[in-house]
Order: C-alpha cells, then sequence, then structure tokens
C-alpha cells in the first residue's frame, strides 16, 4: 500500500535555556500560579488532568463532555478561538449525519449532538452561524470537570517505547497571544483534532490516500493505491443590502468563465454557504491538504471572488444590491491522517451493514467520494453510495493499534478512505466522540488500556453509553442497578389503535405511495381513504422491513386487490393478514394508479411514516449521482415527515403499551419502542406508573422524552424549521411518590423542551409506587415517553 510512512514521537525538551520557568499544577480546581516577583518572557505550566482531548471540533468537544459527565478531569485543547471544528463561525460548514440526506428514518444522532441540536433549534432557529457557536461553548462551560485551553496549539508530543508498543507521556502546546507554553500531562489522549497531529508525533500507524482495492476488496477502491484525498472548501456569505452595491474583484481573483465551473454548476444571486459546498480544492495527490493549507486557501479565495464578480457583473443575475457579508479564511479540512486501529472499518462493513460486538455509534451519510480535481473537474460526478440503513461503527476502529493510551475520534478514525467517505460527517464524528470519550474514562477509572477495555469490559462501555442516551440502535439498556426494571408498569391509558383520520390535501397516485405501521402482534384489516375517479381496481401489499433498523420493501409478505367505485373520500378495505414471529414493522405499499388519489394529514402520528417512490427523473439534483436503483434512494427522497396518509388499522396494537418505558430500547427499533397515551383531552392529565412488590430507596428519576428522531434538524442557515421546540416533547409534567396512602409531589417542572431529564431527590425516599404525570406537550396530543429508569 502506497502511504506516507508514520513516524514515533521522542522525547523533547520543554524548558527554554533563555527563559525563567514558572510551573503550575491543574488538579480539577485550576491552575496554581507560583507568585513569585520575578520577571519573565514566557510562563511554563504543566496541566495534569485524568485525560487530555487534543480539538475542539464536534468530536472533541463530545469527547470532552462525555468524559467529564464521568466524573473524570479533562483538558480540551483547541487551536482556534473558537469550538465547533467545521461547524464553527470561522468556516461554517451545517452539522451532518445520518438523517442528512433524507435516505434515513429515525436516525437522528442522540446524545450530546442531540442536545446540542435541540437547543440550537430553539435558541438559533435562523441558523445564525455565532449562536452555534455559543451553544457549543455553553455545552462545555457547563461542565465543572472541564478546562478549556482555546488558541492552544499543539506541537511537541513525549512518548516512550519502541513502534510496536508505545505510549505517550505529555502534549505541549503554545497558547497564541498569551506567552503561555503548557504541557499537558495525563493517562490518556485523545486525538480529536482532525489532521491527527498528536498521533502522528506519538508515532501512532496511520494511512493518507486511498488503499488499493485487493486490500479489503472494495469495489471504489483503486486498483493500485495513491495519495488522493478529498480537498478542503470554503464558503462565503451573501446579503441585500437594499440598495445598489458596486463589486471590484481584487487582483487575484480567479476569471471562472475560462474553466469548467460555470459550466457544472448552478449559481444564484441569493445562494450562499452552503449552496457552495462544491467550493473545494486540493485532493489531487500532488498536492498536500496539510502542508500545501495555505496555497489551497489562496486559491479557494481566487474561485470565491471570481464567483462573486460573475454574478455581480456578468449581467447574468439580478444582483445589483447584493454584496458579500462574510468570506471564510479557514480552509475547512474534509480528510488526512486515518490512524490504523485493531480494525480498519471497510466499505463492505457499512454496506452490509455488518453488527459489530463493539458497536458504540452508528453512521447514515452516504458514501460521498469527491473527484480529485474538486471545483474544476470537467466531468463533475460525486460518488455517492446509500446504505440500506444506518451502519454501525466498531470501538476497535477508535483507539491506536500500537499507541497505548491513544484513542481518536472525528475523521481520522481507523477506515478506509472509502468507508471515511461516509464516517466524515460531523454529527457522525460527534457520536464517535462520545463513546472515545466514555471509553477513556473507563479506561482512567480501571488503570487498563483501551484494548483491555475492548477485550474485558465492553459491554459495560456500551451500557454506560446507552445509560447517557449516547446515539446507538438496536442494543437494549441492561443495568441490573437500574430499579425500573423490576418495575410494573401501569398508564392512564394508550393508544390501542392506529388511525389517521384528518384529511389536508390530495396526493395523486400517480407513483407508488407507502406507509410504515408498526404490527404487534398481527395485522388483519387495513382501510385506507382514497378518492376514485372512476371504477377501478386497488392493489396494496404488505412488507417487512429486512433489518430492524431499516425502512425499505425487503420481502412480500402479503397483497390484497379491491374493485372500487367512482367516489371522493372513501374508506375503502384491505384484507392483509399478517401475524409475524415478533414485533416489527410493516411498509404497507399502494401501487400507481392513476385513477386514486390518497390523503395527507397534517398530524404527524409517531410510529408511522409516510413514503413516495421517485423515479429517476424525480430525484433530488443532490443525488443525481446515486445509484437510483437503491431502495432506499427511491423510496426516501421525499420526505413526508409530518404528513402521513391518512388510514385506519382495524386491529389493536400493543406497539404502545406502557410497558414500552422498561424494555431497554432508547429508540425506535423493528417499532416505536415507547409509551403513547390516548389522545389527550383539555385538562385531562395522562401519567405512567411504576410498581414494585416493596418499598424501594429511590434517589434518582431518569426520563426520555420523545423528541421525534425521525425530524432533521440542522445548526445553521440551510434549513428552516417551523418550530423552534419539538412538539412531541412534554412541557409540564410532574414526579409523584406513593407515601402514607397518599400521592406526594416529589418534582415538578414546566417549559421542558430537552429530551433527557434527571431528577435528584436529595437523599432518596422510599416507595413502592412512583407515577410520572403529563399536564401537557408542546404540541402534539398524546404524552409521548420513551424511558424512565430509576436509580
Amino acid at each position: 500500500m502506497l502511504s506516507r510512512n508514520y513516524t514515533y514521537g521522542h522525547p523533547v525538551s520543554y524548558w527554554s535555556e533563555i527563559y525563567y520557568s514558572r510551573h503550575c499544577r491543574f488538579s480539577g480546581k485550576g491552575i496554581k500560579k507560583d507568585n513569585s516577583k520575578e520577571r519573565v518572557q514566557m510562563r511554563h505550566e504543566t496541566v495534569q488532568s485524568d485525560i487530555t482531548v487534543i480539538g475542539g471540533g464536534l468530536a472533541g468537544v463530545s469527547a470532552a463532555v462525555s468524559a467529564a459527565r464521568l466524573g473524570k478531569k479533562v483538558a480540551l485543547v483547541q487551536n482556534r478561538s473558537v469550538l465547533g471544528g467545521n461547524s464553527s463561525s470561522e468556516i461554517r460548514v451545517w452539522v451532518l449525519g445520518a438523517t442528512g440526506l433524507g435516505v434515513n428514518r429515525y436516525a437522528r444522532e442522540t446524545g450530546i449532538i442531540g442536545e446540542m441540536l435541540v437547543e440550537n433549534q430553539y435558541l438559533n432557529q435562523d441558523g445564525n452561524p455565532y449562536y452555534w457557536d455559543l451553544v457549543v461553548l455553553e455545552t462545555v462551560l457547563k461542565e465543572p470537570n472541564i478546562q478549556l485551553f482555546l488558541n492552544t496549539n499543539i506541537h511537541e508530543v513525549e512518548a516512550t517505547g519502541d513502534e510496536t508498543n508505545r505510549t505517550i507521556q505529555s502534549v505541549t502546546g503554545w497558547m497564541m497571544g498569551s506567552e503561555r507554553k503548557i504541557r499537558f500531562e495525563s493517562p490518556i489522549f485523545l486525538d480529536c483534532s482532525g489532521d491527527g497531529l498528536v498521533g502522528f508525533l506519538g508515532g501512532a500507524k496511520y494511512r493518507i490516500g486511498r488503499e488499493a482495492q485487493h486490500e479489503f476488496n472494495e469495489k471504489w477502491a483503486p486498483e493500485a493505491a495513491d495519495l488522493i484525498t478529498l480537498g478542503s472548501t470554503m464558503f462565503f456569505y451573501t446579503k441585500d443590502a437594499g440598495h445598489p452595491v458596486k463589486y471590484i474583484a481584487p487582483s487575484f481573483a480567479k476569471d471562472i468563465t475560462q474553466t469548467a465551473i460555470p459550466m457544472k454548476r448552478v449559481f444564484k444571486s441569493g445562494d450562499s454557504g452552503c449552496h457552495y459546498w462544491w467550493i473545494e480544492w486540493g485532493g489531487e495527490a500532488e498536492i498536500d491538504t496539510l502542508y500545501d493549507n495555505e496555497r489551497i486557501r489562496d486559491e479557494l479565495w481566487s474561485v470565491i471572488y471570481g464567483i462573486w464578480d460573475y454574478i455581480k457583473n456578468s449581467g447574468k443575475f439580478d444582483a445589483d444590491n447584493m454584496t458579500l457579508e462574510w468570506v471564510g479564511s479557514v480552509p475547512g479540512k474534509r480528510e488526512y491522517r486515518r490512524f490504523i486501529g485493531d480494525y480498519i472499518l471497510t466499505q463492505n462493513d457499512l454496506e452490509n451493514q455488518t453488527q459489530f460486538e463493539d458497536s458504540i455509534a452508528f453512521g447514515g451519510w452516504s458514501i460521498d467520494l469527491h473527484p480529485p480535481e474538486g471545483m474544476y473537474a470537467s466531468e463533475y460526478v460525486s460518488k455517492l453510495f446509500c446504505v440500506d440503513g444506518t451502519f454501525q461503527i466498531p470501538f476497535r476502529s477508535l483507539y491506536s493499534a500500537n499507541v497505548n493510551n491513544l484513542l481518536f475520534a472525528g475523521r481520522n478514525i481507523s477506515a478506509t478512505h472509502v468507508a471515511f467517505g461516509a464516517t466524515r460527517v460531523m454529527a457522525t464524528c460527534s457520536v464517535m466522540g462520545e463513546a472515545a470519550g466514555a471509553g477513556a474514562a473507563l479506561c482512567v477509572e480501571k488503570g487498563i488500556t483501551p484494548r483491555e477495555l475492548y477485550r474485558s469490559h465492553i459491554k459495560e462501555l456500551q451500557q454506560t453509553l446507552l445509560w447517557k442516551d449516547a446515539a446507538i440502535i438496536g442494543l437494549k439498556h441492561d443495568d441490573p442497578a437500574d430499579l425500573a426494571s423490576r418495575a410494573t408498569v401501569t398508564a392512564s391509558s394508550y393508544l390501542s389503535k392506529l388511525e389517521i383520520e384528518s384529511p389536508a390535501e390530495r396526493f395523486e397516485l400517480n407513483n407508488d405511495a407507502a406507509f410504515l405501521v408498526p404490527v404487534d402482534p398481527k395485522l388483519e384489516h387495513i382501510e385506507i381513504l382514497l378518492d376514485v375517479n372512476q371504477d377501478t381496481q386497488v392493489e396494496v401489499e404488505v412488507w417487512t422491513t429486512g433489518k430492524a433498523e431499516n425502512y425499505i420493501p425487503h420481502s412480500l409478505q402479503i397483497k390484497d386487490t379491491v374493485a372500487v367505485a367512482k367516489g371522493n373520500k372513501q374508506w375503502v378495505r384491505f384484507h392483509l393478514p399478517w401475524s409475524p414471529e415478533k414485533p416489527q414493522n410493516a411498509f404497507v405499499i399502494v401501487r400507481e394508479n392513476q385513477q386514486i388519489a390518497l390523503y395527507h394529514s397534517d398530524e404527524p402520528r409517531t410510529g408511522t411514516l409516510a413514503f413516495i417512490k421517485e423515479d429517476k427523473a424525480n430525484i433530488s439534483s443532490l443525488l443525481t449521482a446515486l445509484n437510483n436503483d437503491q431502495l432506499v434512494v427511491k423510496w426516501s427522497m421525499k420526505r413526508l415527515v409530518r404528513k402521513p396518509f391518512c388510514f385506519r388499522v382495524a386491529d389493536d396494537t400493543n406497539a404502545f403499551e406502557p410497558s414500552h418505558i422498561i424494555d431497554g430500547y432508547l429508540r425506535p427499533y423493528g417499532g416505536p419502542n415507547m409509551w403513547l397515551s390516548a389522545p389527550m383531552k383539555d385538562d385531562l392529565e395522562e401519567w405512567v406508573e411504576l410498581q414494585w412488590t416493596a418499598p424501594e430507596k429511590i434517589s434518582e428519576v431518569q426520563i426520555i422524552f420523545n423528541d421525534d428522531v425521525n425530524e432533521d434538524l440542522v445548526n445553521l442557515h440551510y434549513k428552516r424549521t417551523p418550530f423552534d421546540v419539538i412538539p412531541e416533547l412534554v412541557r409540564n409534567y410532574r414526579i409523584e411518590t406513593y407515601v402514607d396512602g397518599e400521592w406526594k409531589v416529589a418534582v415538578q417542572e414546566t417549559d421542558n423542551r430537552s429530551r433527557k431529564r434527571i431528577h435528584h431527590l436529595g437523599e432518596g425516599m422510599e416507595t413502592a409506587r412512583l407515577r410520572l404525570v403529563i399536564e401537557n406537550t408542546n404540541g402534539t396530543r398524546f404524552a409521548e415517553v420513551v424511558a424512565i429508569r430509576v436509580m
């Protein structure tokens, strides 16, 4: 394989001979300063913590927060003045993850990145990049166990051992603007720097470029290995100034009419930022995205100012009043080093949705590889492949194969170039960071290496992550210390009938349409609301979805064809008997019929989804390069998240019984896995109760409310969602305990907008009955609770 050789770290001299030294120690309570009066030109400090995280992008932030919440002292070191990495106001790439292309369902990430996106939705509905900076910063500042070092560039690593068995002792950086040289010491280090500088200096094995096809038998790998990577990018923002604004291009602006850019790209005078994600350069083998960073920046600048010259002065656009509001100055890097872990994630793992014993996170972005020439490609066709659903990421891809105390997260994880094409997006980097941070915390607690953690304690790591509501699909939370798992669960009501009966708008059945319904325990009849233009026959089919995390038609189970007469708003019954061996989702297809119209409803319903099968001609331009034969693309391109079709399932369902709050699943997986009440009526509360055979001492109650992980949230201006709080979230609620023959309020909460809430009940109280009372929600008519855990 062609790759740049890895190097080793080496002992370095930390204290300059020409400066006096001033030594400090960080014990979690801040830096203790030497108050001596000697004059010095530079301050030398040593920071000792449990864990050092290098890199303040979303992976590093999530890693630091994750470890801090598990009680470990963390030093978070960032070389820029803001957190957020590529998502920050310096670069302004919008945060994408498993929901980003619109093909995956129930796939928005939970955990720390989920908290930030939901909070940003409330605080920053217009997608102001500076407000997003604040959301990320506040997430860190709320953790007392984190000490943050901004503007601190790590440039030295001390490591010992040979090339197969190394240990990092410390890293040292220079805090720009403060003349502080800081040495960071800890038993565990996390390289979340993107480029992987710490691992590189510490001697961690790594790769750059594309692997040869024969090495991992990847269909998209080239025949011979090379040094081609994805390029870097920069954005610009525009605004309407309300009056004519002239623009005189700088001398270095490129005449883009002499390039292939105008022929291959669509320009609009009002577009900016995320619309120009394709301004990319530096991926060719003879250009290095690290060492040629400034050259790449200058080239991107020349094109940005040239594009604006073309828009403003070519006379082809209505841009007289438009002006440049902001132009990036820091290239957003997509790819550089990828470290080698105990497992290298491959294209085959993603396509096959490999089930890993050490799964600690999921992804769902497409395998997305751009042409090496970037914006200058004469035939700009990205290679994109969407997996049938989400894919798993193993813990073994998050720690070094040869540096004993090094973990990593972000775009530098152990993956091939092709697999990296899907794992590189920031929401996925964040969930990997959360897992790496939790793994680091457990390593410190047990005094072991990440490899030993994998071999002997991987289930503990997984359960720790699930306890924190991290983004893992298909694993059940199973903690003997959770008192709720031993309780009997009852409720004031639950939704036993799936009926969406309020029509809002017609949908002409010119394409196949479908809807998802949970089947528990069986299906017999489904009624569908139809308009019929003339006498015809309607064909309806029931399919499985294959894997429980997928939302595509996989295997046909039953179908029915019914003759219908002309008439509007008819409820037509179809006989579709199906009794699966275990509860699962049914993918119900209504076959194309131009004499038929279905009806959408404006009221969404948790547990059901709507789909339209797209023809090639209708596929979004964003995905024109996709293999259009992929079912997940054909069936998911038009996201009808909040417009289900009108239908009624005649059979009762157990899919929303209250017992689901202790079934261990924290998100949809083969079914909704949550409690839904019957429709709430004015001034009537709903409740769910836990009861034990004998009194238990309770000190903590955790609640996970439904925040609709099918809703795609973005942090910047790319898309505006018409609400600031997820409607399915419970708004006002209280926790009551049954003491001395009556219910007493232990917790009263109002204006909730969070998915996960933790309530501490002082020194604890003894009770055999506890209930959560839902007073109202943020919009939906149902009380919706995913899980309750009690300690």
